[in-house]
């Protein structure tokens, strides 16, 4: 088991309802199956991450396939760089979708892994823990993840925040990163519907310190929502919504119909010696 106490650092192990440590520090399940690693003094509210309605709305939408053909590219790639019996590491897995169809991948591909979760909300992982009993699931910030040095094989990291050193230090040395990055247009009819001066998105440079850039694998499409329901659940479920005025939700909850492209970049690197 490659949890860690987030008290002392000491590995943990499992039981049936709980985690607990060598010094007797102990951390119960919830009832869905996930372990709460996050201290009270590392919250930045009481209630960090997502909260329910975002973490509603991009189930909802998700689970319709709408980014099917992103996350496809996701399962492919990590099946290709994950070794047999490695383990994969989803930072900021949110409600698992992604975290599980990578797994169901890497098992019809014939190289089960170790699969773990990490995010800081609750109301996410409460979901992922219920989509699969056997990927262990953890509340925890990616920026003080609770699992050993040198352990993962593969991270992943879907539209999550970015922790460079906290993630070299649990990954491997040579393990791999795979970043989903939005691309410059992602979204664009969308924010055109909204917003009077619509924004393109900023880019990050590929160079990462400490990481080798392997390779970027574009995925760009074009969805179609025919229903305010499935148009509402992409709103919400994005920042948009929240640094949208009121005349630009009135907008987006008037649409009854939007075509827009998607368009996303998988980012693979690998961790440079020097980290080691």
């Amino acid at each position: 088991m490659l949890f860690t106490c987030p008290l002392c650092g000491a590995p943990l192990k499992e039981e049936a309802n709980r985690w607990f440590c060598p010094k007797g520090h102990s951390y119960d399940k919830a009832r869905s199956g996930y372990v709460n690693l996050l201290l009270a003094g590392g919250k930045h509210a009481k209630l960090p991450g997502d909260n329910k309605m975002m973490v509603a709305s991009r189930q909802a939408f998700l689970n319709k396939g709408y980014y099917r053909s992103m996350a496809d590219v996701l399962c492919e790639t990590a099946a290709k760089y994950l070794p047999a019996g490695g383990v994969l590491l989803d930072a900021g897995c949110g409600e698992g979708y992604y975290t599980a169809l990578m797994a169901k991948k890497l098992e019809a591909e014939g190289k089960p892994a170790e699969v773990y979760g990490v995010d800081i909300s609750k109301f996410a992982l409460d979901k992922a823990a219920r989509r699969r009993k056997d990927i262990r699931f953890a509340a925890a910030s990616v920026f003080h993840m609770p699992m050993t040095d040198d352990s993962v094989d593969l991270m992943t990291e879907v539209f999550a925040p970015y922790c460079g050193e906290e993630f070299a230090r649990i990954l491997k040395p040579g393990g791999i990163m795979l970043l989903v990055i939005p691309a410059r247009l992602h979204l664009w009819e969308l924010k055109c519907a909204i917003y009077d001066e619509p924004y393109e998105n900023e880019v990050r440079e590929y160079p990462l310190e400490g990481f080798e850039f392997i390779e970027s694998i574009p995925v760009d499409g074009e969805i179609t929502l025919d229903n305010n329901a499935d148009i509402q659940s992409l709103f919400q479920m994005t920042p948009y919504y929240y640094k949208t005025s009121e005349e630009g939700q009135r907008r987006a909850a008037a649409l009854q119909q939007l075509t827009t492209r998607t368009s996303f970049e998988v980012l693979v690197y690998r961790k440079l010696d020097y980290f080691v």
